[in-house]
């Protein structure tokens, strides 16, 4: 990176750490502790729904900031009343979509590599007549659950009704549609275990 690119980035990263946390909690965000913010997610909290973000918790919205780039920044949303998005502390998290119709909970330690999608409903019903139904999803909604320090690779997604144990691996670009346990590495579409993790 040049003198110049050096200059802008350290700017930049400057500025979003004055505004972004501010931003969150006006738009209802809750942040314990203090986070490290570059670009402001998009939030869309849903009335009588929650998002809050642990301390230490590193989110990137911006390209220039992680060796992959991101296609888009960010994306934090509640879909129903009662639905919560937790990330605990120390979470990276770079890019990505996460979308909760009930619960998604991303544990202490846990990197989200970029573009990781997270989603705990299928967003339209499975019957063809609820297809547009604008609440078929939400009945159909099961919690996500990602445990601590656990590592998703790349442009993965994690599907409703999944729990993936402490200190787990996922794969770049795999389908979680069933739950992984912990200290596993598992990778593929559909997501299966590759090997346990020695120790």
């Amino acid at each position: 990176m040049t003198i110049l690119g050096r200059i802008r980035t350290s700017l930049v990263c400057r500025f979003d750490a004055l505004w972004v946390a501010n931003f969150l909690k006006w738009q209802g965000v809750t942040l314990h502790g203090a986070q490290n913010f570059i670009g402001a997610p998009l939030v869309d909290l849903h009335p009588q729904s929650s998002i809050s973000i642990g301390i230490g918790a590193m989110l990137i919205s911006r390209s220039f900031a992680t060796a992959l780039g991101i296609s888009h920044r960010i994306v934090l949303r509640t879909m129903a009343p009662g639905s919560t998005i937790q990330i605990h502390d120390r979470v990276g998290i770079s890019g990505g979509a996460f979308c909760a119709a009930s619960r998604i909970e991303i544990g202490c330690g846990s990197l989200l590599g970029a573009d990781v999608i997270v989603c705990d409903n299928d967003f339209h019903g499975l019957i063809p007549e609820e297809r547009r139904s604008t609440s078929a999803h939400i009945r159909d909604a099961r919690p996500v659950f990602i445990g601590t320090n656990v590592f998703i690779g790349t442009r993965s997604t994690i599907l409703k009704g999944v729990t993936i144990g402490d200190n787990s691996v996922i794969g770049a670009g795999s389908v979680v549609s069933k739950s992984v346990p912990a200290n596993a590495i598992a990778a593929g579409n559909p997501c299966k275990v590759i090997r346990l993790i020695p120790g």
